[in-house]
């Protein structure tokens, strides 16, 4: 019976947390669209179409892509040559004023520094919203995305596709069943960058590629001239366009994390350590210390971040031996296949409990106990979470009238929010204190700069 009541009230807390309250929710219906049906397809805009825009838009497949916009016709090429009937646009704003009675959600699959904006623009015109993670590049436009998306009652998701993942729901469940006691500590690691960072001199300017409108690709951010340094890929190293490892796969790994323990709101961040500091750029690795305080009946954690250093920490925290095998498991090679170029530990997380450990990988699979014996004879929790039909499946169903998708804004803006904090830290030598409520580091009056983006002349968010 104690497990039974315990677990009872982590399950209340959560759903008390994490479904959103009557006119506050991600919500929406076909019947405000005009549909008569959930069968019926869904018309979707992608804006961003090279690159991850076009995983995006292929997991939107089953819906009709009626329009694109990219800056870099080169990038998107093939996704332009592959949706042919899909009108095509460079702007994203041009395609939403002139195809606005033709769409009913928009894929935003841009640079960091464009989501929020891309976001907002779809979302004031009724417009369902996939948004690729980070949610955004600053705390304050995450808080106004949350906002408008209750306001003008659409269907959002975050592109963080472990949210969505068996293993994150089952690590969650394990935690919440108290196998592995009050969980103090967790360490999570990835193998980026694998681009670019640490870097002391700014890139040279070259010619813009014919095939590109360098204005349109900048947006929000200064002017300045191209360099291949920025487009199309290395962009995220640069503070400007976007939030380095972290954003790239803090989302993703810190998942499970952030769902498992009910995070909100951490009191401090710091960055312990940084290798190849750049005064225009992310570091080359680095270290971030995340202090949250208890929360309900969990007691405080501390989370801990390492990119840059090619797999789990060393030395392993106590109690963890060598040989276990920890983050993202090996890969089953079909014949003749080559094994990965970086090893199956590159990516994962590891909790520590007063009872016990486990770890999972970069999408929230493999969840196992540790040692990785004691999952010979181990039962799983019964199920509590609802499993999803897919991450991209998810929000369709939101748009459509169904429940919220698993990582809509409610729940990925506060997420989003303590990552970018650790994106602040990394700008500034010793410990940050945060007051979430009135959103505000009480300890560093530079710092508060960061929290809200500049934004070139010409764009404004609106919500």
């Amino acid at each position: 019976m104690p497990n039974l009541s315990r677990r009872h009230f982590f399950y209340g807390s959560l759903l008390a947390g994490a479904v959103p309250a009557a006119g506050y929710g991600s919500t929406a219906s076909l019947k405000q669209l005009g549909y008569k049906s959930p069968n019926e397809r869904l018309n979707i805009a992608g804006i961003g179409a090279g690159g991850k825009g076009a995983s995006d838009l292929n997991g939107c497949s089953t819906e009709n892509i009626v329009a694109l916009a990219d800056p870099d016709s080169k990038k998107a090429e093939a996704t332009f040559k592959k949706y042919e009937k899909a009108v095509k646009y460079t702007d994203f704003r041009k395609m939403l004023d002139k195809e606005e009675k033709n769409i009913d959600a928009v894929v935003v699959s841009t640079p960091d520094h464009m989501h929020a904006m891309a976001t907002m623009w779809a979302m004031e015109r009724g417009k369902h919203v996939y948004c690729q993670k980070p949610l955004t590049r600053t705390i304050w436009e995450a808080r106004q995305l949350r906002d408008a998306a209750a306001k003008y009652k659409v269907a959002t998701q975050m592109g963080n596709q472990g949210y969505s993942n068996e293993g994150t729901r089952q690590c969650a469940e394990i935690v919440w069943s108290g196998d592995i006691g009050d969980v103090t500590e967790v360490h999570a690691w990835t193998n980026r960058p694998i681009w670019p960072q640490g870097l002391e001199e700014q890139p040279k300017p070259e010619p813009v590629p014919s095939t590109m409108e360098w204005d349109t690709w900048l947006g929000v951010a200064a002017e300045r001239p191209y360099s291949p340094a920025y487009a199309p890929f290395n962009w995220r190293g640069f503070f400007d366009f976007g939030c380095g490892a972290l954003g790239d796969m803090a989302c993703h790994i810190l998942g499970a994390p952030n769902m498992a323990l009910m995070l909100g709101a951490p009191t401090s961040v710091e960055a312990i350590k940084q290798e190849g500091k750049s005064s225009f750029q992310f570091p080359k690795k680095s270290i971030i210390r995340f202090d949250f305080p208890a929360r309900a009946n969990m007691p405080a954690v501390k989370i801990f971040w390492y990119d840059g250093m090619g797999g789990p920490p060393t030395p392993r925290p106590a109690g963890i031996d060598a040989s276990e095998k920890l983050g993202d498991l090996p890969r089953e090679l079909r014949p003749g296949q080559q094994p990965p170029r970086v090893p199956a530990d590159a990516n994962g997380s590891l909790f520590l409990g007063s009872k016990g450990a486990l770890t999972t990988g970069t999408y929230g699979e493999g969840t196992r106990l540790l040692p990785e014996s004691k999952m010979t004879d181990y039962k799983m929790p019964p199920a509590f979470l609802t499993r999803s039909p897919g991450h991209y499946r998810d929000w369709i169903r939101a748009a459509k009238g169904g429940d919220p998708a698993c990582s809509n804004f409610n729940i990925a803006a506060p997420f989003t929010e303590w990552i970018l904090l650790g994106v602040i830290a990394l700008r500034y030598e010793g410990k940050i204190e945060w007051d979430s409520a009135n959103m505000r580091i009480t300890n560093n009056k530079e710092a508060n700069s960061l929290i809200q983006p500049k934004y070139r002349k010409g764009w404004k968010l609106n919500s």
